[in-house]
């Protein structure tokens, strides 16, 4: 018998301990009660102001027990499915799942490589690129519709192109509450109902206050929406340390978790229990080059801080990895990338964004969406970890085999190397086997990837009655907005 054993099945990572956790809790409380933060939504106020908040003008402070008890109230598992009933994404402490990010304005044009504003089509085949490969667990646009008819509409546009080609769970964003409202309608038409949507959300809907402090109207009547249809909703402060936050990374956390814990607080008064995910793009602003920074070291830390607050407040973590701040698909973004996604996986957070992001979240290229399809598949192996159980240690082949023996043909080796991170681009080869086959670089077998996949994958698709139907809803808003 072995006793007061710890087994790390997988791999272990944290940046803060629990006291610096406090500490950051804690301050955050402090900023809601002494500072407070800013609405700017009528229904909002009046929800403050008819509890124990106080409120003055549009500034409202809260006290800290009102957080505490809306946080208790939040829950602890979120369950999505895609298009596809198969497709289902459960979010609870220290699962992860990746997906793409949202509203990119360009695009790389694939036969001029120009830089050219993205479209309709640019976000289908996004679309089914996510679907096809398999370590991305949902869709965010990845691009934004430029070509819609209307401003004002374009997210219903973006929205059918992501689910035209693809079965996933979805994040989505929209324009105003009128725009979530037809979205959620039309996912209510995807899962067959308003009561189905609720038990089986095809999406979460994503939302931004400004940093610092500031709830804009049209941000706050999302959540209010969200919170009332309880829709998943992520409210994801986007500080920029040194611009909108303080420049220390302790300060910039402070804040973005104080503008969480007032929408924690908000949605509570609105509808308790509403499923709300904790969320941020902590990062910094480069004071050489006044650039959002999406590939610098401190957006990983911050993130995996972020993921380890989320956990001891019971809350699902939105994150952000697989991002870069170079301009083309080259060795600076392999590498930023790499680093993101490998430092968020670890972290543990639940759905980690931006997967494929370069130009500081500007430009969308599919040739990145399947590169990290590979980068993604080394993170995970990694955080398998290492078992040791008894079979593993293989003490008794050992004996067998005993000194100068060889392993490649025992029963041993044929049923545990398919454990083993099988690459689908990385070239492991000899040089002359390289030669052989054209010397492609892994640029090239990436490029030959993607439009083998564009060619040839089928995406499962929808009736034409559904599509009739999704169509009305974006033709009717088209019409309100002429």
């Amino acid at each position: 018998m072995k006793i007061n054993q710890q087994i790390n099945k997988s791999t272990q990572f944290k940046v803060l301990s629990e006291d610096q956790i406090e500490q950051i809790f804690f301050a955050s409380l402090e900023v809601l009660e002494q500072t407070g933060g800013q609405i700017f939504h009528e229904e909002a106020l009046t929800l403050f102001k008819n509890s124990n908040a106080v409120v003055n003008g549009n500034t409202v402070r809260i006290p800290p027990f009102m957080v505490e008890e809306a946080l208790n109230f939040y829950p602890r598992k979120i369950t999505l499915r895609g298009r596809d009933k198969k497709n289902l994404l459960s979010l609870q402490k220290d699962t992860v799942a990746f997906g793409t990010g949202s509203d990119l304005p360009f695009t790389y044009d694939r036969e001029t490589g120009e830089r050219r504003r993205t479209r309709y089509q640019d976000v289908k085949n996004a679309g089914k690129l996510v679907d096809a490969l398999s370590h991305y667990d949902f869709l965010m646009s990845h691009g934004i519709v430029g070509d819609a008819p209307n401003p004002q509409t374009y997210d219903r546009h973006q929205f059918m192109a992501m689910v035209e080609n693809n079965t996933k769970p979805m994040v989505v964003t929209s324009v105003d509450g009128e725009g979530l409202e037809d979205l959620w309608k039309m996912g209510c038409l995807i899962q067959g109902g308003e009561e189905e949507f609720r038990l089986n959300p095809l999406f979460v809907a994503y939302i931004e206050p400004i940093s610092p402090l500031k709830n804009d109207r049209t941000a706050v009547e999302k959540l209010l929406f969200a919170a009332e249809k309880k829709i998943p909703a992520m409210y994801t402060p986007c500080p920029s340390s040194g611009a909108t936050a303080p420049a220390t990374m302790a300060g910039m956390l402070v804040q973005s978790l104080a503008e969480t814990l007032l929408a924690s607080v908000l949605c509570h008064l609105k509808n308790p229990g509403m499923p709300l995910i904790m969320g941020g793009v902590t990062t910094l602003l480069d004071m050489k080059m006044s650039t959002y920074s999406y590939g610098a070291p401190e957006l990983s830390l911050a993130s995996a801080a972020n993921t380890d607050i989320s956990k001891w407040l019971n809350l699902i973590m939105f994150s952000t990895g697989g991002c870069s701040d170079s301009k083309i698909l080259d060795e600076q973004a392999a590498a930023e990338q790499m680093t993101s996604l490998f430092y968020s996986y670890l972290s543990g957070a639940n759905l980690i964004h931006d997967v494929g992001y370069i130009d500081h979240g500007t430009n969308a290229s599919l040739e990145s969406l399947v590169l990290n399809q590979e980068m993604m598949g080394l993170v995970k192996q990694f955080g398998k970890g290492i078992n040791t159980d008894d079979d593993h240690l293989a003490l008794e082949l050992i004996e067998k085999q005993g000194p100068g023996g060889e392993y490649v043909t025992t029963d041993h080796t044929f049923n545990h190397w398919k454990e083993w991170y099988l690459p689908d681009l990385q070239d492991r080869s000899d040089y002359e086997t390289w030669v052989a086959n054209g010397s492609k670089t892994m640029g090239d077998r990436v490029k030959e990837r993607t439009q083998d996949l564009l060619d040839n994958y089928q995406p499962k698709q929808m009736t034409q009655e559904l599509k009739q139907e999704l169509k009305k809803i974006c033709d009717d808003a088209d019409k309100r907005h002429a």
